[in-house]
């Protein structure tokens, strides 16, 4: 089970940190995304964090803004979003692998096997 949380309303030029909290397995056995999903649009990966913690991938709309980040003493994910745009509101979701400690980029949501509710970030111009 995922729960993700932290979205809300939001300045351009901000920053947020959402975060996503897991149970039900060992959680650091497996590699952790954030999707999003504006209104409208389809759903587009935005940042990948193997299951050790050590390999990471981005979009390139975010990459250099975003940070994805893992406690798994805390089963938490984290997404650190500076220097926010208008044009990263949607719906955030993060998303869980279903196969045991790969560590390439993981890039479409096929790819994962559990998901969360998703938080809502909107940023204001």
């Amino acid at each position: 089970q995922l729960q993700a949380s932290g979205g809300g309303l939001v300045q351009a030029g901000g920053s947020l940190r959402l975060s996503c909290a897991a149970s039900g397995r060992t959680f650091g056995n497996y590699a952790m995304g954030w999707f999003r999903q504006a209104p409208g649009k389809e759903r587009e990966f935005v940042a990948f964090i193997g299951w050790g913690g050590s390999r990471t991938d981005y979009s390139d709309s975010v990459k250099g803004r975003f940070t994805i980040s893992r406690d798994n003493t805390k089963n938490t994910v984290y997404l650190q979003m500076n220097s926010l745009k208008p044009e990263d509101t949607a719906v955030y979701f993060c998303a869980a692998d279903g196969s045991l400690r790969r560590n390439w980029p993981l890039r479409t949501g096929d790819q994962y096997a559990y998901w969360g509710q998703g938080t809502l970030v909107t940023v204001s111009s």
